[in-house]
């Protein structure tokens, strides 16, 4: 996973006045915390964030943390992101930081490839799960987990403990629970309900 950079700017003023004000110059107020970290106010230029969300993956992605007026550079994740409830415009930022040698927990889409031989009889794919949480060290955070349904077939399934993840790589799951799996279609229905008729006329 590429790890981008993004740049702060400390804020000393707090409260709704001074955030407003922030967001009309084209920042995004922020706070910085973690395990081991005091938490620091910060802004963002909006301009700085637009690389960022344009890669995708926002809460998935390892950024490179650099703060005015300091030479340290921060691990950090993006925690939380508050918007406006009917605009969705950027209101705050919650920046965690991360140890490289420690697992964190994150959420990673699931992407579907292949056309599987159930789908090709007729039947349904059905995704469970688009989202699975994902437990690894920040650098081994995968883009995306890939499931290939080609050889699936109707009434097959894809379970959390059918995936072949990298080492290193766990889904802090208890259960085994379905990712995807592949329902009977109209065709199936329809033979099945034809064969219903006929034993009923033949009794």
């Amino acid at each position: 996973m590429e790890i981008m950079s993004l740049k702060a700017g400390r804020r000393e003023a707090v409260g709704n006045g001074p955030s407003r004000m922030l967001r009309r110059e084209g920042k995004i107020p922020a706070i910085l915390y973690g395990p081991k970290t005091a938490p620091v106010k910060l802004f963002i230029e909006r301009l700085n964030l637009e690389p960022i969300f344009k890669a995708g993956a926002v809460r998935q992605q390892l950024l490179n943390l650099e703060v005015d007026g300091s030479d340290e550079r921060h691990s950090v994740m993006i925690k939380e992101m508050q918007r406006h409830p009917v605009s969705r415009r950027l209101l705050h930022l919650d920046l965690y930081e991360v140890s490289m040698d420690r697992k964190v927990k994150v959420m990673v889409p699931v992407v579907i490839t292949g056309k599987s031989k159930g789908v090709e009889l007729g039947g349904m794919l059905q995704i469970v799960r688009r989202e699975l949480e994902v437990l690894c060290i920040p650098n081994q955070i995968p883009d995306q987990i890939t499931i290939d349904v080609t050889d699936l077939d109707v009434g097959g399934a894809v379970h959390v403990n059918d995936l072949q993840l990298e080492p290193g790589i766990e889904i802090p799951a208890d259960v085994n629970f379905t990712i995807l799996t592949i329902l009977g279609g109209k065709q199936t229905v329809e033979t099945e309900s034809e064969a219903e008729g006929q034993e009923e006329a033949a009794t």
